[in-house]
């Protein structure tokens, strides 16, 4: 059995939006540092943060976020 997990593509957003990891994190509660493992796929955020984050990105969440490895 393969272990889904979640992929993004929060750095290609967040660079689009032209935004500092600083600034969206201040712009969505979070520290930077929450931010940084987001997008390193250190951190899975929760429904809500991934809700904020395409919010204030302006983008769907499923543009956002995706699931890698999910072969069912």
């Amino acid at each position: 059995m393969n272990k889904a997990r979640l992929g993004n593509r929060l750095r290609v957003a967040r660079a689009e939006a032209n935004l500092s990891q600083e600034e969206l994190a201040k712009l969505v509660g979070v520290t930077r540092q929450t931010i940084s493992a987001i997008e390193n796929g250190q951190y899975c955020p929760s429904a809500l943060l991934a809700f904020l984050l395409a919010k204030k990105l302006e983008k769907p969440v499923h543009e956002l976020f995706f699931l890698e490895g999910d072969n069912t």
